[in-house]
């Protein structure tokens, strides 16, 4: 079968054919149609810090994705060869203290495809039954592809309290597009959503944030919107230090923030002014709960309030991976996904 594969331990991947995966008993053999590319594929490509310290070449790349059933292992019961589905990307060792306690998106021995084993960017791939998730007959393969990035969405968006909140997203990629959409599914009273992109800034616009502005502006947006107050929820999806401690600044005394983007470094916190005296609340994102967020992102979907499909801007075949990388790192893009099949 084709597959992007990271062969070696330089920048780039190599599409090539390699051996059509082998599955277990407990695991099912799926037919990719749609995967997502995603920001830890363009560590992975340009081989930096990140992905030395954590990636062992060669391996598939690629963890969002959604496709057809092909085959199934002798004792999976509950996933048939024809079902159109997803599937959660963080394989998990289900036994130990967290996964037994409902926090098993915080397995200490998690393993995540196209990072710790083989990955999506293939015309097959086997997962555990476990982790496959239905989808429903009127989801397109496009949305199924992005249900991974949608989650992480959906659960820095819904461990906040949302109806009725003044809400400041800071970062406009795919992942802060999706939750503009959520927050405004949810009954947020007013979102502000911030970058220095003016494509995502009108993508913003479009998936129903009130105002848009450049991180420049934010603080006088935020105070037009709150009565000088600050928001109830702000939402850090960039990992950006300055927006870091915007986000903390902007936040009302006992608001909360949520924090998915990830800084490239150490950065410095006054614990002191910046969170203690404020009383904030400030929640650490981890991928998706398993499997509430799931549950949340299938139900929004059937809603019909919720449409993620504006942030999908471009989508590329395999063969050409290497422009679909550039589109990412150009900043022109929203959500970006091959086209397998």
């Amino acid at each position: 079968m084709r597959a992007l594969v990271k062969e070696t331990a330089a920048p780039g991947f190599k599409l090539k054919e390699v051996p059509e995966p082998t599955i277990r008993d407990d695991e099912v053999l799926i037919r990719v149609r749609r995967a997502g590319v995603c920001g830890t594929d363009v560590h992975i490509y340009d081989w930096d810090a990140w992905a030395q310290g954590r990636c062992k070449p060669p391996f598939v790349v690629g963890h969002e994705f959604a496709g057809e059933v092909a085959q199934v292992g002798r004792l999976v019961t509950d996933v048939h060869i024809g079902d159109r589905v997803t599937a959660e990307g963080h394989i998990v060792d289900g036994r130990c203290l967290l996964c037994r306690t409902g926090n098993s998106h915080v397995c200490p021995h998690t393993r995540i495809i196209g990072v710790d084993r083989d990955g999506c960017f293939a015309d097959y791939i086997a997962m555990p039954a476990t982790n496959v998730w239905h989808l429903d007959d009127n989801i397109s393969f496009d949305i199924g592809g992005i249900h991974d990035p949608m989650g992480n969405a959906f659960h820095t968006a819904l461990t906040a309290e949302i109806p009725g909140a003044t809400v400041l997203i800071t970062g406009c990629g795919p992942i802060g597009l999706f939750a503009v959409g959520i927050c405004k599914a949810a009954g947020a009273s007013r979102i502000i959503a911030s970058d220095v992109n003016e494509t995502r800034l009108a993508l913003a616009r479009r998936m129903g944030a009130h105002d848009v502005v450049h991180p420049n502006e934010a603080a006088a947006a935020v105070s037009r919107a709150t009565d000088g107050l600050g928001v109830d929820v702000v939402l850090e999806m960039s990992g950006v230090p300055s927006a870091i401690h915007q986000a903390f600044e902007l936040v009302r005394v006992g608001g909360r923030v949520q924090m998915l983007g990830i800084p490239s470094k150490p950065i410095e916190v006054n614990l002191a002014s910046e969170v203690i005296f404020k009383g904030i609340t400030i929640y650490g994102v981890v991928g998706r709960r398993m499997y509430d967020t799931w549950h949340q992102v299938t139900r929004f979907l059937r809603s019909g309030m919720f449409d993620p499909t504006p942030v999908i801007t471009h989508r590329f075949p395999l063969e050409a991976a290497d422009e679909a990388i550039n589109a990412i790192k150009t900043g022109a893009a929203g959500k970006v996904i091959f086209e397998i099949a």
